[in-house]
């Protein structure tokens, strides 16, 4: 286990699913509810870490058999990570709001909340670029070490989604100050940027 290669991979998944979100509210607002809680944060983990998977064992392949693809994609998921960080950096001197999720909604059966969840997750176009593609890319300069890259940015997932889902109502006085999230969109900023450098260097 390369543990520095380990702790990029779960830095990495941290930033990029720690982003608000629909999903996220919805995480949070099934914590606050406590409302099939377990069922929800492991629906989310769960398709993250078999997204990842994907993306971390085949990408590699793919792009052996399409040989212009690798770079394009490190070139393509720098400019993306870049974007991300102004986003995130903007999104940090100029918001306002926080994340806030709806209680007032009526009870539904644990069959409806997971189809709502799944949909969120798997129907965002976005999760996709996220986990096959972006973490599939930077995964790739880690030859040898894929596999603690993986571990790492499963394990985020899995930390983040449960951290969420339980600990909703200690953690909503933080989401709920503006201030809170402008520190944490620039620190995902932060991170954005080193991570585009690695790849447009090779490193």
């Amino acid at each position: 286990m390369d543990l520095a290669v380990f702790f990029t991979g779960m830095m990495m998944s941290l930033s990029l699913i720690v982003a608000i979100g629909a999903q996220n509210a919805f995480v949070l607002r099934q914590g606050l509810r406590g409302e099939h809680v377990l069922a929800v944060c492991l629906a989310c983990a769960i398709s993250d870490a078999i997204l990842i998977t994907v993306g971390v064992t085949s990408f590699r392949t793919v792009s052996e058999w399409l040989p212009w693809l690798e770079p394009v994609m490190r070139y393509g998921g720098a400019a993306f990570l870049t974007w991300y960080g102004v986003k995130s950096l903007m999104s940090a001197l100029r918001s306002k709001e926080a994340l806030a999720a709806d209680s007032s909604l009526p009870k539904t059966d644990l069959f409806r909340t997971l189809v709502a969840c799944l949909a969120l997750t798997w129907l965002n176009p976005h999760v996709y670029l996220d986990t096959v593609v972006l973490l599939g890319t930077i995964s790739t300069q880690f030859t040898g070490s894929q596999g603690s890259f993986a571990v790492g940015a499963v394990l985020g997932s899995f930390v983040f989604f449960f951290a969420l889902g339980y600990g909703a109502i200690k953690l909503r006085p933080v989401f709920e100050r503006p201030t809170a999230w402008r520190i944490l969109e620039t620190l995902i900023a932060l991170v954005m940027w080193i991570i585009a450098f690695k790849l447009l260097v090779g490193t």
